[in-house]
């Protein structure tokens, strides 16, 4: 049996076998590094990953079904992605009355036909009700000037002569002018 043993077993295939093993152990070395690469690039615990994958092919194949889907640049990349659709779709509004999504530049409802917004007589640009003159043409809004009389109060005197002719400011809070003793 060992001269079996001894003809089969010789210097090439010792080499050979040398060869082999080394092969194995460098696979085995860099499989620990990918996997630490890897799970440290999808970020997950690479430390445990690191340990789990000491344990020969076991360790390789757990850690294969177990890692993140994605890697974390992609996950990152996919979050921009959202938050950039989420604020392209902040421009739009919802109708008041039905509640359709409209855009900001919209005059009435696409779905219900109220009007969302007055437009301007000379350019036709769109108008936020508050506004009394136009942002884009300079030119005032229709029924602006009634609008801005109503805001403003009309100016009352400083004083006023009351018929048994004392003089009491009329703009002072009423609770003040019933306390004020009367010049009689």
């Amino acid at each position: 049996m060992s001269e079996l043993l001894s003809s089969l077993i010789t210097e090439e295939m010792r080499m050979a076998l040398v060869v082999v093993c080394a092969m194995i152990a460098v696979l085995y070395v860099l499989s620990i590094v990918w996997v630490v690469r890897d799970a440290y690039q999808r970020g997950a615990k690479w430390i445990v990953w690191g340990v789990v994958a000491i344990i020969p092919v076991v360790g390789l194949i757990a850690y294969c079904l177990l890692r993140p889907s994605m890697l974390q640049v992609d996950r990152d990349e996919q979050e921009l992605e959202i938050a950039y659709k989420q604020r392209a779709l902040q421009k739009y509004g919802n109708c008041a009355t039905c509640g359709y999504p409209v855009e900001d530049d919209f005059i009435i409802c696409p779905s219900c036909h109220t009007q969302l917004k007055n437009q301007c007589g000379r350019c036709g640009k769109p108008l936020d009700p508050t506004w009394t003159v136009c942002p884009y043409c300079a030119t005032p809004v229709n029924g602006a000037g009634a609008a801005a009389q109503r805001r403003r109060p009309a100016r009352r005197p400083e004083t006023a002569q009351p018929v048994d002719g004392s003089t009491v400011a009329m703009n002072m809070p009423q609770e003040r002018r019933r306390r004020r003793p009367s010049a009689e």
